[in-house]
């Protein structure tokens, strides 16, 4: 299973969203994010994430848990995801191999343009609500390749850390 994070940075009405340059999800948009390293807790590797992916600084205390994601593929855990929040940062975002950044209107998001399950979720991320997720995809190859069937929400979660 692999465990990562994703991170929102948000500023007046807007979303930081980066179009994936290469591996799982290429050519989607989403928010920065990836791989925890060994020994990295998920806040470290949201930062560190982010300031590889598109060159922002962010204070770890600054990063709001917004969401924790399981997504499973054949009945078996794939990805568990924790998502963060944040408006507080330092920079100006940079586009790197891994992704291309973009300022988006949090009403323009391009939900056309990401993962399926993203627009049962990200909506409320992005409103300032917490949630606990598990998503349901069925197909060989890749995530990204399969089909999304079903899901579990729970919102107004409290996360422990």
């Amino acid at each position: 299973m692999i465990e990562a994070t994703l991170c929102f940075v948000v500023r007046d009405g807007q979303v930081l969203l980066i179009e994936k340059r290469r591996g799982l999800g290429e050519g989607w948009y989403n928010g920065p994010g990836g791989k925890l390293e060994v020994g990295e807790t998920p806040r470290e590797c949201a930062v560190r994430e982010v300031r590889e992916e598109v060159g922002l600084d962010l204070e770890p205390e600054a990063l709001t848990k917004a969401g924790e994601l399981t997504f499973l593929q054949n009945g078996e855990q794939h990805t568990h995801c924790h998502v963060f929040r944040t408006d507080c940062f330092s920079g100006t975002p940079t586009s790197s191999a891994e992704a291309h950044p973009e300022w988006v209107e949090v009403s323009d998001v391009p939900y056309d343009q990401m993962w399926e399950d993203d627009r049962l979720w990200l909506p409320g991320i992005l409103e300032g609500k917490t949630v606990r997720g598990r998503f349901r995809f069925e197909g060989e190859g890749d995530l990204d390749e399969a089909t999304f069937v079903d899901h579990d929400l729970e919102w107004g979660v409290s996360f422990s850390e």
